[in-house]
């Protein structure tokens, strides 16, 4: 039986149905690309506008939340969206190891009673001194 639908990845008409889904919609399925879809999906991906608007407000430094709100785009799609733009900024950072010789340190030491004199807390504190 063939439905009068187009396929949203290749276009094609042949379009044969495929089951239902496990949320009760029917699923149709592509005879020429074989890409399964549904007829009115509860997903969508976002339009561009959407995303540049997001990423605006991310520049602006608007609250995570409050962008959720202002677009009425779910949080998680906006945390992943979010995680997304994260990895593709570069590492600028170039990190190298230290210079190794003599370590010159400083420490000082607290104590301190707690409830009686049989219980005594030291607090030790060291700190490099060059850096």
């Amino acid at each position: 039986m063939t439905i009068e639908m187009t396929c949203p990845t290749c276009g094609s008409h042949d379009i044969s149905k495929n089951g239902t889904t496990r949320r009760g919609k029917q699923n149709y399925k592509c005879r020429d690309c074989n890409r399964q879809f549904v007829e009115d999906p509860q997903w969508k991906p976002k339009d561009k506008d959407t995303r540049a608007f997001v990423n605006l407000l991310l520049l602006e430094k608007v609250a995570l939340a409050g962008i959720a709100r202002a677009t009425g785009v779910s949080e998680s799609w906006r945390q992943g969206h979010v995680n997304g733009c994260y990895e593709a900024v570069p590492k600028a950072a170039d990190v190298g190891p230290k210079p190794k010789g003599k370590l010159t340190v400083q420490m000082d030491e607290l104590f301190s009673f707690v409830d009686n004199k049989g219980n005594q807390q030291w607090v030790w504190l060291a700190i490099d001194a060059d850096t």
